[in-house]
């Protein structure tokens, strides 16, 4: 690679405490959304590929709104890996990992935070060279004592868990020294993008900065 994925990954996970991972059907949305998290001091987004309108957002917030850090959610496959560098995505984020999403990704030059929920995954992928993942699902696959307790024996991974935190729940997790960030989809839920109540989202995204 012409660039070290892991400091990459590692900077994009410094810049704030919370990721807001985002579901978006319609394009027009996405920059209305990156405005109000820029707005609210959120420096980084994922953007998930579950939705038609995703790469089309990914493009849109990339090229317009340089700064934030868009990455794409949901990389299953090499050719999403594709797609989403040819968008402009900064970085990839996968649910869980295989060999055909960490060669994809490599194969484009798209840095990877990839999905682990086992310590079995997390030495698999520190042995090919990653040293920051995604925990997933967070709060169903072991929940926070899983994260406090790998802290010890696997002191150089960085941890970023998502799925199922919320704003009461983070300190907890945030307080841990093996998680610097995490990804959190109630910075901007579904019901408020649908009825485009951005300015609700950027308190949601300010209160979300200072965690």
């Amino acid at each position: 690679m012409r660039n070290n994925p892991n400091e990459i990954i590692e900077r994009i996970l410094d810049l704030g405490p919370v990721m807001p991972v985002i579901v978006i059907d319609d394009i027009k949305d996405a920059l209305p959304l990156a405005d109000a998290f820029l707005a609210g001091g959120l420096k980084t987004i994922e953007i998930t590929l579950r939705t038609p309108a995703a790469l089309g957002a990914i493009e849109a917030v990339a090229s317009q709104r340089p700064e934030i850090h868009v990455g794409a959610g949901t990389v299953v496959s090499a050719s999403l890996a594709t797609a989403s560098r040819n968008a402009g995505a900064a970085f990839a984020v996968s649910p869980g990992t295989t060999p055909a999403v960490v060669d994809g990704c490599a194969a484009v030059n798209l840095p990877l935070l990839p999905g682990v929920s086992t310590v079995s995954e997390i030495m698999t992928l520190h042995e090919l060279g990653f040293t920051a993942m995604k925990f997933f699902p967070a709060s169903s696959a072991g929940g926070a004592s899983f994260v406090r307790s790998i802290a010890s024996p696997l002191p150089q991974i960085t941890i970023c868990p998502t799925g199922g935190i919320s704003a009461e729940t983070a300190p907890n997790w945030l307080a841990m020294p093996n998680v610097r960030c995490l990804g959190g989809s109630w910075v901007a839920p579904q019901k408020l993008i649908a009825e485009q109540q951005f300015a609700a989202i950027e308190k949601l995204a300010r209160e979300a900065a200072t965690l």
